[in-house]
């Protein structure tokens, strides 16, 4: 196209852009381009995080390292907190209250550290979910990956602290008349399903907590609650025993209490199935899978979101 100017001549004017009139979205589909940070499909998003599987475990690890890093006795707080707490406990409820409702030293004070040393796995993971997006917000504003790898790697974290306490919670059972056996081989699946249904409510804590930063000074009220209902101290079919039925049940179906009854059958000699809830293995399993898939898809239809002010 040409067009004259003042002084009579002839200037060329620049042709049209093919491009004029598109919409931004016509304009993104036509040169393939996508929006930064987008949520991925959920069948991708697993693939990422299997791909970062590696940064995943790294991070747990270094974690674990440093989170005892200042204190003089390092790693070994790692064990020694959930037993002075185990300590505490008996010390109040086995003592002074008399939980133990007519249950033997020998099988109450492995019962006491088992529900302790159990329920501080979950407490610890859904603590640290809460903190995993807030309190990470540089590296999730500075690098590209599945934000769900925090979360998971908090939890595995914890994971990897009960496996020291672990050594501990044997010495206790021993100490106290319950031999290896073969029940103990259960350890495994109880920790693999506890694990799946901590890493779950992790997800769901962090993407609460990405949200709500408060909520971290809420949630140690909340888990407090959650572990003296929970029968962490005391038997929950003997304490109620003189209560109505559907109380004691509704304390025994939850989470927390399934996985400490799980531990306890396994590790305990005198501590056999009549204690435990019907069906209690499928409950297990239920909750695990219930919570580890309904966790991962609450936290993935948040993903773009995180770390955006």
């Amino acid at each position: 196209m040409s067009e004259t100017t003042h002084d009579g001549a002839v200037a060329m004017s620049a042709p049209p852009s093919p491009d004029e009139g598109l919409s931004p979205a016509e304009l993104a589909d036509k040169y393939g381009l996508s929006v930064s940070g987008a949520r991925p499909s959920l069948g991708a998003y697993v693939r990422q995080l299997w791909g970062r599987r590696h940064f995943i475990l790294a991070f747990s690890q270094a974690k674990l390292t440093a989170q005892y890093s200042q204190a003089k006795l390092g790693q070994l707080w790692q064990v020694a907190t959930p037993l002075l707490n185990a300590l505490v406990y008996f010390l109040i409820f086995g003592l002074i209250l008399e939980a133990d409702r007519g249950m033997s030293m020998n099988v109450y004070i492995p019962f006491l550290v088992t529900g302790v040393f159990v329920f501080t796995f979950t407490q610890s993971s859904v603590m640290a979910g809460v903190r995993a997006i807030s309190g990470n917000l540089g590296l999730v504003r500075a690098l590209h990956f599945p934000r769900a790898s925090l979360p998971i790697s908090f939890a595995l974290q914890q994971l990897q602290q009960l496996l020291f306490s672990m050594i501990v919670l044997v010495v206790v059972a021993v100490a106290f008349g319950s031999y290896p056996a073969m029940s103990w081989l259960l350890i495994l699946p109880v920790l693999a399903l506890q694990f799946l249904f901590n890493m779950g409510l992790a997800m769901v804590m962090a993407r609460m907590g990405s949200k709500t930063p408060d909520l971290a000074q809420l949630m140690p009220f909340v888990m407090r609650t959650w572990m003296y209902a929970s029968g962490v101290m005391f038997s929950i079919p003997l304490m109620l025993e003189d209560k109505p039925a559907w109380i004691a049940d509704v304390l025994q179906w939850n989470p927390a209490a399934i996985y400490m009854d799980l531990m306890r059958f396994a590790l305990i000699d005198g501590y056999g199935s009549e204690n435990l809830p019907p069906h209690v293995w499928a409950v297990a399993l239920g909750w695990a899978v219930l919570v580890a898939i309904g966790g991962f898809v609450y936290f993935w239809k948040a993903e773009e979101r995180y770390g955006r002010g």
